[in-house]
This record gives C-alpha cells, structure tokens and sequence, in this order.
C-alpha cells in the first residue's frame, strides 16, 4: 500500500541544519555553480548519502507554492494606509489577490485574511511574506493554508 504523504510548513529556525544543507546543495545543482553531487555536497558540508536521503523530501517553500492560492492571517495595526501598503506587496511580487477581509479593529488592532493566487509570474512567496512582515505597523504574517488551484 502507497504511503500516504503529509506536509507541513515550518520556520526555518525549526528545520535541523542537514536538512538546509540539502537545500543549499539542490541550489547549488539547479544554478550550475556545481556540477555534481559530490562538488554540491562537500561545498556545504554533508554526505552524499544524506544529500540523496531528504532530496525529494524538503524544497523551499515557494518552489511549491506555484499555482497554488495561498490564504495568510496577517495582524496590523488601525493604521490609514497601511492596508493598501500590504495589499501593495502583494501586487509587486505579481500575485493575484482573491479575496480579502478586514476585520473592525480591536484596540487599535485588526486582523486582516487575504487569499492570493500564487503564478509562475509570481515573486518568492517567502520573500514577499517577510517584506509584509517589515513593514511598521504590521505585526504578524502567518501561513493559514495553502490549496492546489
């Protein structure tokens, strides 16, 4: 009977090193920097045998997200403005924005739920997650879910 698969999304913080080492050296491979798998492995420093244990198991994030819709919970302070420079993000990394609800702020606090459909056009989807994360007045980002389009 086929295993059934399961994923997950975690922080990089989470993940142990081997596993951004692998990473590291599929990156290494996909760029041309290395031409083999030895010259990728030794150029991050793990084994061959690990390399080939976890690489069909762990890609980043946006390698996995492209014609997906992708729902994010994103807290942000009752600020004029700020709504449209969220939204602003969005459309600079070239995703298509679905849906978006706003909540009535709380204490000066509102909680915003925004699918975005995620295109071969599209930026780094981690890359944009963190530039909405800089912003002043935002104060979280999260990942509620992701569905194949």
């Amino acid at each position: 009977m086929e295993e059934r698969k399961r994923f997950y999304v975690v922080t990089e913080k989470a993940i142990p090193e081997v596993l951004i080492k692998v990473v590291s050296a599929k990156k290494l491979l996909d760029s041309g920097r290395a031409v083999s798998v030895q010259e990728a492995t030794e150029a991050v420093g793990i084994s061959r045998s690990s390399f080939y244990k976890y690489k069909d198991s762990i890609f980043p994030f946006h390698d996995s997200t492209k014609g997906t819709t992708i729902t994010l919970s994103v807290l942000m302070d009752d600020e004029p403005g700020l709504l449209s420079d969220v939204l602003k993000t969005v459309a600079d990394f070239r995703a298509n924005i679905l849906t978006i609800h706003q909540s009535i702020p709380i204490n000066g606090v509102a909680s915003l739920t925004i699918s975005v459909q995620v295109s071969n056009e599209t930026g780094d989807v981690s890359e944009m997650i963190d530039e909405m994360s800089a912003r002043n007045g935002v104060q979280s980002v999260k990942i509620l879910g992701k569905e194949q389009g």
